[in-house]
């Protein structure tokens, strides 16, 4: 059986602040920078972060600042792979459904992520979205 190396891995959690989260996101990042180089590949995470993190306070958590957001980050050989979880009812949402000529705000973030991403899961309250280096 062999041995799976961890090259980055990160767990935390943040309270549904807007200006709390921008903070813990920016200190996430400042620890990814010494492990990932590729400043296009830091745009992609820090924006699916932005998008799943925010998504979280607001649709599940709806902005109560007495829950919290889960982000769980590794890096394990070239797979990059951010789970986000919040305390809120869970989501159903069909990415094939968006409609981007309708102009609607509701959606559009995971649309991005799913862009981003090379998978994306749904599970209730948990979004995973992963990433393939090189």
């Amino acid at each position: 059986m062999g041995v799976i190396l961890v090259g980055f891995r990160f767990q935390g959690s943040v309270c549904s602040d807007l200006d709390d989260i921008r903070v813990f996101i920016k200190n996430v990042l400042n620890k990814l920078e010494d492990f990932i180089e590729d400043k296009d590949l830091m745009f992609d995470i820090r924006l699916i972060l932005n998008e799943l993190i925010i998504n979280s306070v607001v649709h599940g958590n709806e902005f109560n600042r007495n829950k919290c957001v889960n982000l769980c980050l590794e890096v394990v050989g070239n797979t990059i792979r951010i789970e986000v979880a919040d305390e809120g009812k869970g989501i159903d949402f069909d990415i094939s459904s968006y409609d981007p000529e309708e102009l609607k705000c509701c959606g559009r973030g995971l649309v991005i992520v799913d862009g981003l991403s090379d998978e994306m899961y749904f599970d209730n309250n948990k979004v995973v979205a992963v990433k393939y280096i090189g």
